[in-house]
């Protein structure tokens, strides 16, 4: 019996040793992996390639930006000149004659009193006054003016400033003096409040061709 106790407790420490020679195997192995993983130098990312500017595209936009169209550049656009005004109405021949005939009248009567030149258009309901001529002539509150005629007949009508007209009475002077589109004006500022006016009509025109 003693031997066979003998037996098997030597069985046993001969298993116990066996399984502390494996794990010291175990350690061992994992240990040198452990080093040799740390030993082992990192892998260095590759710099992307460098690009030249010129290269470079313009940048992408988004589908939805991409529609939208361009936005005008302003900063070097803009150029004295380059602007095309609209074109001139064609000037009928009866009209250039009459503000021909009115231009040559406003050179013979000089400088000493202020004139306008005022081509008649279809709205008759009243006169527009040159702006500039307004400013340096004219008062500037709502004005009682009077017109006078080539047989010194006066009219009376009202100035207004902020629209710089003449209504209020300039529809009887039209009226009464038949102008017609065509016809031409010039305004002569005798005194502070009253106008000469000479009248060139457009009609003569055809009769200096019959003539």
């Amino acid at each position: 019996m003693a031997e066979v106790n003998s037996y098997e407790e030597l069985r046993r420490k001969q298993v116990e040793e066996n399984k502390r020679k494996l794990e010291e195997l175990r350690l061992h192995h994992l240990s040198a992996a452990v080093r040799e993983a740390g030993a082992k130098p990192k892998p260095k990312r590759k710099a992307p390639p460098r690009r030249d500017i010129a290269d470079v595209g313009p940048p992408r936009r988004s589908g939805r930006i991409a529609t939208l169209p361009e936005q005008p550049d302003y900063r070097d656009n803009v150029k004295l000149g380059t602007v095309k005004s609209q074109k001139k109405k064609e000037v009928k021949p009866d009209h250039a004659y009459a503000i021909s005939k009115a231009e040559e009248l406003q050179d013979e009567l000089g400088s000493d009193y202020p004139t306008f030149v005022k081509p008649m258009t279809q709205s008759l309901t009243m006169l527009y006054i040159p702006v500039q001529f307004s400013m340096e002539h004219l008062p500037d509150r709502d004005t009682k003016f009077t017109l006078v005629d080539d047989d010194d007949e006066e009219f009376d009508m009202q100035y207004r400033p902020h629209s710089s007209s003449l209504n209020l009475g300039w529809r009887d002077f039209a009226e009464d003096h038949e102008l017609v589109d065509g016809d031409c004006l010039v305004f002569q500022l005798i005194k502070r409040t009253l106008f000469k006016v000479y009248i060139f009509r457009a009609s003569l025109y055809y009769d200096d061709d019959d003539d």
